[in-house]
């Protein structure tokens, strides 16, 4: 099954790292978070990638290309360009298909322009900057269960402030940091049918406006509560707080490496 990673947009709002790279390649813990959205998914035995390329896209692709020799001691016999590698590291088996799918594209536009590299019937879809430990084989065992063309991954919103409730004296009756909201927000993490193709327009496409409404109305769109780790990288404060959380061996979402 294809996995398509969004990895196109020019993360504006992370100014500060994205100035010189693209979202999906700044670091976390010493690793493009790309990696570790990758990581989750081959997991659970999902190993064939397709990365919708936008901003900087050369950037991503050379370091596919170079992942052989950042990852391994090798041995290359100058004159000949032949390249010995000495290690076998565990991304042995990814495949990565590298689409370039326009710079001012939408993310519709994105997983429209590499729909030809989706064969299948079912494909998965997730953004490049967020991080969870979902279970993805749970998730596509409710995909197939339900029988609609799409499934959405939800998660219960978390304040950013503290939440109080005050008299109209102005006492403060209750103070809680950060509580979960009501309701359930969208954390990307999509399974889809290749008949979504036909809900999808051109490179301004949203993919998260018309296609996801009319799947709504329609009753094609499904959710899978999500209610473990999920943490979007939007901002500079999001990246200092996830390298501090694998900083000190509390990273949820690293589920690889574990019996």
């Amino acid at each position: 099954m294809k996995l398509m990673i969004l990895c196109g947009g020019q993360g504006t709002r992370l100014r500060e790292e994205t100035e010189y790279r693209p979202k999906p390649l700044v670091e976390v813990g010493g690793r493009p978070i790309l990696w570790h959205i990758m990581k989750l998914y081959a997991h659970y035995g999902l190993r064939d990638f397709v990365l919708c390329l936008g901003y900087r896209g050369n950037m991503i692709k050379e370091y596919f290309l170079d992942y052989e020799a950042m990852n391994s001691d090798f041995t290359i016999s100058l004159g000949k360009h032949a390249i010995e590698y000495h290690d076998i590291h565990e991304e042995q088996d990814y495949k990565v298909t590298l689409a370039d799918t326009g710079l001012e594209s939408m993310t519709g536009g994105r997983v429209a322009r590499a729909s030809r590299f989706v064969k299948d019937d079912l494909f998965m879809v997730t953004y490049g900057d967020g991080l969870s430990n979902v279970d993805i084989g749970k998730l596509l065992e409710f995909h197939k269960s339900h029988g609609k063309l799409a499934t959405v991954t939800t998660v219960r919103p978390t304040s950013r402030f503290g939440m109080l409730n005050c008299t109209p004296d102005n006492h403060v009756t209750s103070f809680t940091e950060k509580p979960l909201l009501d309701g359930w927000a969208s954390a990307g993490y999509f399974v889809f049918h290749r008949k979504i193709f036909d809900y999808l327009g051109g490179d301004d496409c949203i993919l998260e406006r018309e296609p996801l409404e009319r799947l709504a109305r329609e009753g094609q769109l499904m959710s899978y509560k999500h209610d473990g780790f999920f943490f979007a990288m939007d901002t500079y404060r999001e990246y200092v707080s996830l390298n501090e959380m694998w900083a000190r061996g509390d990273a949820p979402w690293k589920v690889w490496g574990k019996p």
